[in-house]
C-alpha cells in the first residue's frame, strides 16, 4: 500500500478534507467490496502501558511552571504525535474509496456534570502540526470550562434542533446524509464539530473510575479508529531477575478498521505511542516533529 506522510496537491476527484489514495493493490480494493461497512471491518486489541515516568514528569511540570497538565492532555497529544508519524492511522474508507485526510482531528466527550443523567458534549481537537503539550493541554481545559460554564456549543445546539423532527423525516434526511457523504460532499455545517468526523476518538473512562471496554466504531461519517482509556493503576512489574518495582500502568484498548492499515503497521503504531508516553519530553515538542532516535 501507499503511504505518505507529506500532504499532497489537490487533484481532480479529491475531497474538500481529504486527498484520494491512488495506486491501491488489488487486494485492498477488493476489501471494500467483501467488507463495504466499516462495523464489519473492525479489529480490536488491548495493551497495558508504563506511564511512570510520564506521571513524574507531568508533577515535575506543575510543580516548577505551575501548569496544570493532566495524564489526559499528555495521551492526546502523545496519540497525534503517534498518528503525524503514522500516516494511515488517518486515512478513512468511504464512497468505495480511500482517502488521507487534510487535518488531523481527535475527538472526546465532555459530560458537564458527574452525575448519572448529566447532559455530553462533543469536542473537535483540530491537531495542526505545531501544537504541543502545553498548547494542547490549554485548549482542552479552555472547551471543557466553556462547555461546562455555557451547558452547550454549537453541535449541540444543531443535534437539539434537528431532535426535535418526527422519525420519518429524520429517516429521509439521514439517507440524504448518507448518500452526500457516499459522494464526498457533506456540508461542513454538518461535519464540523462532529466526532463521527474526526481522525481518532477518544474515551477517558479512566476519569470515572472505569476499565478500558471494547468500543464499536460507526458506519456513520468518517472516523476509522477509537481508543479507550481505562484507570491509572499501580502495579507491581518484575524484571527478568525477578525483582518487582511498583509501577504506573493504564489499560487502553483500541478499535481501528482494518482496511485502512495491516496488523502489523497497527502493532508498529502502538509501539511507537508507547515509546513517546515513556519518553514524554518528547511531548514538548510540536507533534509534526519526527521521533529522529526511535527505531522499531
Amino acid at each position: 500500500m501507499i503511504d505518505t506522510a507529506e500532504p499532497r496537491r489537490h487533484r481532480f476527484g479529491d475531497r474538500k478534507d481529504a486527498w484520494r489514495v491512488r495506486g491501491l493493490d488489488g487486494l485492498h480494493t477488493i476489501f471494500l467490496y467483501v467488507m463495504p461497512k466499516r462495523t464489519e471491518s473492525e479489529v480490536s486489541l488491548t495493551e497495558d502501558i508504563d506511564v511512570t515516568e510520564l506521571m513524574k514528569f507531568i508533577k515535575e511540570e506543575n510543580d516548577e511552571k505551575g501548569t496544570n497538565l493532566k495524564f489526559f492532555h499528555a495521551f492526546v497529544t502523545a496519540v497525534a504525535k503517534t498518528a503525524r508519524m503514522r500516516p494511515r492511522l488517518n486515512w478513512f474508507i468511504s464512497g468505495k474509496r480511500y482517502w488521507e485526510r487534510k487535518d488531523l482531528t481527535l475527538s472526546f466527550i465532555v459530560k458537564r456534570e458527574f452525575a448519572d443523567g448529566s447532559d455530553e458534549s462533543m469536542l473537535v481537537l483540530n491537531c495542526k502540526p505545531e501544537l504541543t503539550l502545553y498548547d494542547i493541554s490549554k485548549i482542552i481545559l479552555g472547551d471543557t470550562a466553556k462547555v461546562r460554564k455555557e451547558g452547550h456549543n454549537s453541535m449541540d445546539d444543531l443535534l437539539n434542533v434537528f431532535g426535535k423532527f418526527p422519525r420519518w423525516f429524520l429517516t429521509f434526511f439521514f439517507f440524504i446524509l448518507r448518500r452526500l457523504e457516499y459522494h464526498g460532499i457533506m456540508p461542513n455545517a454538518l461535519t464540523d464539530g462532529d466526532m463521527n468526523y474526526s481522525s481518532i476518538m477518544l474515551s477517558n473512562l479512566g476519569s470515572i473510575r472505569c476499565e478500558a471496554p471494547y468500543h464499536h466504531l460507526s458506519n456513520y461519517g468518517t472516523c476509522s479508529m477509537m481508543i479507550t482509556i481505562g484507570t491509572l493503576h499501580k502495579e507491581m512489574v518484575y524484571d527478568e531477575e525477578g525483582e518487582g518495582t511498583l509501577r504506573d500502568i493504564v489499560s487502553i484498548c483500541v478499535t481501528a478498521d482494518e482496511r485502512i492499515a495491516d496488523g502489523f503497521y497497527f502493532a508498529k503504531s502502538i509501539r511507537l505511542l508507547k515509546y513517546i508516553l515513556a519518553n514524554p519530553q518528547l511531548l514538548c515538542e510540536p507533534i509534526g516533529n519526527a521521533v529522529e532516535d526511535y527505531k522499531d
